[in-house]
């Protein structure tokens, strides 16, 4: 879906459309440089990574250590963000999804969150849209 900006130059109005995604997804840690590496060879080197905790539906794991049951609730998980243009998203998507999955998929995999993004602006030359990217 296509969505217009508002872009100021010189005091005048120049509207342009821009098609540009937000990919946000949420993988075990032992899987980032793999998905890493995959995002670079489809073409999108830019990437920010965050680490964090969570969980999802399974509310947390319980474990074992010398005997005695604790229950983990928060997993530790990488948090993956990628703006690309519309483009490029689906490929982006299913090169994260290839190789996030484990051997036939189990629970804790992840999640992938994609939704559109109005503008894009590079501080350092003002550039904005896909081109900021």
């Amino acid at each position: 879906m296509s969505q217009a900006v508002e872009e100021y130059v010189s005091g005048q109005s120049k509207t342009r459309s821009t098609t540009m995604k937000k990919i946000e997804a949420i993988i075990r840690p032992e899987k980032v440089d793999d998905v890493r590496k995959a995002i670079e060879s489809v073409g999108y080197p830019g990437i920010t990574i965050t680490e964090a905790q969570g969980h999802g539906k399974q509310k947390g794991v319980v474990q074992q250590w010398r005997g005695e049951s604790y229950r983990v609730e928060f997993l530790p998980k990488v948090k993956l963000e990628i703006v690309a243009g519309e483009s490029d998203s689906e490929r982006i998507v299913q090169a994260i999804i290839k190789t996030a999955r484990t051997n036939g998929g189990a629970v804790g995999d992840g999640k992938i969150f994609v939704s559109d993004v109005k503008d894009a602006i590079r501080i350092r030359t003002g550039e904005r849209g896909e081109s900021a990217l």
